[in-house]
């Protein structure tokens, strides 16, 4: 298996908040890639301009990070080709690399646009070099940006950042230097394309928490009486655990539990509802172990939601 490591520019409307179009806030216009074998060595690399189709003038936030004009790009290939020989390029065994996630999600966000099917049309691995790089240098998930990594790490910083080949190329240079095993164990999931049935259910088990896609349903009282989302188990000995709290919500976006695991102490469930595109809706489950500090704190936060809704009955 190669790695991509892939870094994305886009443009957004220059005419400022509510003129952009909603399926596409972001256009790609510039595609950064580098491939890797499975040893991490270089193997080749991809670099693209993409003419505009949908904002054909170039936000001045936009011209001022990346420093392109309008003019380099209106020569170039539209976004259909572009990402055609991209994906050509990355061949059929490979996994993306990117700093952060959101490259990912424009990229798919784009693809659907364009109604372009058969490269990214469900969930998939990836590797978060932002989130991988907080692990293996600090222990931490704190995000971190391109440059400060490049600092700690002493890169020879000879070009600018924030043109998609020169990042493409930063990180990937970042991403050679993280413990193998470290980054095997942390792998991430998108799922802009969300499970759809049972069996393309997802289910993460790391080493501080377990992490649970769902399928769809019609609303979130029907995912939330579904019984894989809504029990909860200790995630490092996969044994059943006494509920302390039972799942309450302080914005019917975010549900929580507390439960107590007699040999991993307290276990704390957190359940975000999700809205897909067709308005159904699926369920993203984390359970992690927690202090008992942090698990006071919950069961405060539980009396406190609870009080709300009895007021809120009382004055109806």
């Amino acid at each position: 298996m190669n790695y991509i490591v892939i870094d994305l520019e886009w443009n957004q409307s220059p005419y400022g908040k509510g003129t952009e179009v909603k399926e596409i806030p972001f256009e790609i216009i510039e595609i950064g890639a580098v491939k890797l074998n499975e040893n991490r060595e270089v193997l080749s690399s991809f670099s693209r301009l993409i003419k505009p189709q949908i904002y054909t003038d170039i936000h001045s936030i936009t011209k001022e990070i990346i420093h392109i004009e309008i003019k380099d790009l209106v020569k170039e290939e539209l976004f259909q080709n572009v990402i055609k020989e991209f994906f050509l390029w990355c061949g059929n065994d490979f996994r993306f690399a990117t700093w952060g996630n959101m490259d990912l999600i424009e990229l798919q966000r784009n693809l659907d646009y364009y109604g372009i099917k058969g490269y990214i049309d469900k969930p998939i691995a990836f590797y978060d070099v932002q989130k991988l790089f907080a692990i293996c240098y600090y222990q931490d998930r704190i995000p971190r940006t391109l440059e400060y990594a490049v600092d700690i790490v002493k890169l020879n910083k000879n070009e600018e950042f924030h043109r998609a080949y020169v990042d493409a190329k930063y990180t990937a240079e970042i991403f050679k230097m993280l413990d193998k095993d470290t980054v095997e164990r942390n792998y991430s999931i998108d799922y802009f394309h969300n499970p759809k049935t049972k069996e393309e259910e997802i289910h993460l088990h790391y080493e501080t928490y377990y992490k649970f896609i769902s399928r769809e349903f019609e609303s979130k009282e029907a995912s939330m009486s579904d019984k894989d989302i809504s029990s909860v188990i200790c995630h490092k000995c996969n044994q059943r655990i006494v509920k302390k709290v039972k799942w309450f919500t302080t914005n019917s976006k975010n549900y929580y539990s507390l439960g107590y695991c007699k040999k991993h102490g307290y276990i704390k469930g957190k359940i975000r509802i999700k809205k897909a595109v067709n308005n159904n809706v699926y369920a993203v489950k984390v359970v992690k172990a927690i202090s008992e500090e942090d698990a006071l704190l919950l069961m405060e936060r539980y009396v406190e939601a609870k009080r709300r809704k009895k007021k809120r009955k009382l004055s109806e």
